[in-house]
Parts: C-alpha cells; structure tokens; sequence
C-alpha cells in the first residue's frame, strides 16, 4: 500500500518504521523544526530524523490547508494517510484525498481520552487499563469511526513516560494490522458512543506542586503521571525538588509529615508515599536517601 505519513514526536517513531518495513512509504509531513533549549538550537522533529535515516522525503508545512500544501500531498498519490501525533488540523480536502481514507493511531481506548494528553491523563486518573486505537479521522477532534484497538494494563508504578513508549510500539503493531484489514476488507468501521467520550486537555506546569493531603494513591499518580514532564514538584528540607518516582508506603500521619528518613516515607491525606528519585532545583537526579542524608532532614520535618 503506498503511503503518506504524518507525524511528529517520538511516540509516531515506531509505527513509521514498521510501515517502512512492509509497505510503501512515498513520503513524510511532520511539523517544521523548532528552536530547542536555552541556546534556542533549531532541532528537528524525531520523526524526520528517522524518515531522513530510511530515505524517505520530508515535507514540512506550516500548514496543511494551504494550496502549497494540498498539492505537494497530492503528487505522492497516497493510497492511505497515517497520522500519529502530528500537531495540525488536517481539513476535508486532505482527509478526502486518498481512497482508504486517513487513520490515524491515538494514545488511549476512544471514544475515552479523546484530545491532547491521554496517555498522561490516564496515569493520572490512576487508570488500569489504556491501549490505543486505530480511526477514520473526520473534521472532528479523535470523534472518526473507531477501526481497531489494542489493550494494555497500566501498572501500579508505570510513569507517563515507560507507558508512552509501550504504546507507540503497541500502535506500530496495530496499524500494520488496521491496514492489512482495510486492503482486504476485513474490518467495519464503528461510531463512537458519544455518550462515552471524554476529553483531555494539554499538561502544564500548574499541575507539578504536590498536596500531600490528598490521598496517597493520588499523589502517587500525579507523581509517575507526570513524569518525565513536566514532573511533580515540591518543597522538601526548604529545597525545591522535583520527584522522579513513588510509591505506595503504608504508613499514616499528619499529612505533609516525613514519616521515614530511610526509606523517605512522606505522610498523605490518606495513607503514605515513598520518594524513591528527585531532582533538586540546579542539580541531577538522585536518590531520595542521598538527598535526606545531604539535607539533614528527620522524621517530623514537614514538606511543603
């Protein structure tokens, strides 16, 4: 099958190359480079260092609903358009353009998540069970027919970040499957049940500061939901850190109270958590024993 690719981030990086691997892949939009880091370096898209390494064209508009745009897409005569995380609203003309049609590969079991962040979003909700799923996309956000999904258990202490890995490798899997049943007409496409959707926003910084009075478990989420960005945050032996990993303790307190220096045991509005990895502000990732041992920090000290 002859394809158009679209994406831009890691997560799309897997699934371009297993599509490059069985089929033709005539060419690859992803997002213009960016400046990148506090010298402001221009830094391409992981998913055009990968096309460029399997020689692949690269296009790179600033958007898709221009004429320019329409017709570069038009002269790789794609059977099928794939899109993975690309960044931009494809409109009609492009989605009408190839004879399967455009499928694209979402983070989450549709028509649950749909939107910006649903692989952190469900670390975050403390979910059990992810996957992803393979849609015809329409005009709307993630609202196109569902074709396939795959599901997967999220783990007690899996972060946002060991998943999302997982599931770009888990989408790879499922549109070479979702484009093998469309070519042989094997699959049917279903509406979504509206009455089931949800709707994730873009993560940002304001969620990172910790309430060590909410639930232990709650904590624990934000805490591996965010990670690796853009990572909980919180105030502990008068220095700002951000944790890296958690778990569940069984300990009780007063919420806020260290519990424990060796493990670092943190008391919560219900239950505990135990800070295994943190970062303080200026420095590299440590243990939270080196930390509390560098820091003096004692039993009964509070956290803010």
């Amino acid at each position: 099958m002859k394809i158009v690719y679209m994406g831009t981030p890691d997560f799309a990086v897997p699934a371009l190359k297993k599509l490059a691997a069985r089929h033709e892949v005539a060419a690859v939009f992803t997002q213009p480079d960016k400046p990148v880091g506090r010298k402001q370096i221009l830094t391409p898209p992981d998913v055009k260092v990968c096309a460029q390494a399997l020689g692949i064209p690269v296009c790179q508009p600033k958007s898709m609903k221009t004429d320019e745009a329409l017709a570069q897409l038009k002269s790789y005569a794609p059977e099928v358009i794939v899109v993975a995380a690309y960044g931009q609203i494809l409109p009609k003309a492009v989605l009408d353009l190839p004879r399967y049609g455009c499928v694209n590969i979402h983070g989450s079991l549709l028509p649950k998540y749909r939107g910006a962040a649903p692989i952190q979003q469900a670390v975050l909700n403390g979910d059990k069970v992810t996957g992803v799923t393979t849609m015809l996309m329409d005009v709307g956000l993630d609202t196109g027919d569902i074709l396939l999904t795959k599901e997967t258990p999220i783990g007690e202490n899996e972060t946002s970040a060991a998943l999302f890995d997982r599931l770009s490798e888990l989408g790879g899997e499922l549109i070479l499957e979702t484009l093998d049943a469309l070519e042989q007409g094997t699959v049917t496409p279903q509406k979504q049940d509206e009455s089931l959707a949800t709707h994730t926003a873009k993560i940002d910084k304001s969620l990172c500061p910790v309430d060590f009075t909410k639930p232990a478990r709650q904590v624990h989420n934000q805490i591996r939901g965010l990670y690796s960005w853009p990572m909980a945050t919180a105030e502990i032996g008068g220095k700002r850190v951000k944790i890296h990993s958690s778990r569940l303790a069984h300990n009780s307190g007063k919420p806020g109270t260290i519990l424990s220096v060796r493990p670092l045991v943190i008391a919560c509005g219900e239950g505990s958590v135990e800070i295994c990895e943190l970062q303080p502000e200026g420095k590299k990732k440590m243990s939270a024993e080196a930390f509390a041992a560098g820091h003096h920090l004692s039993a009964g000290d509070l956290v803010l």
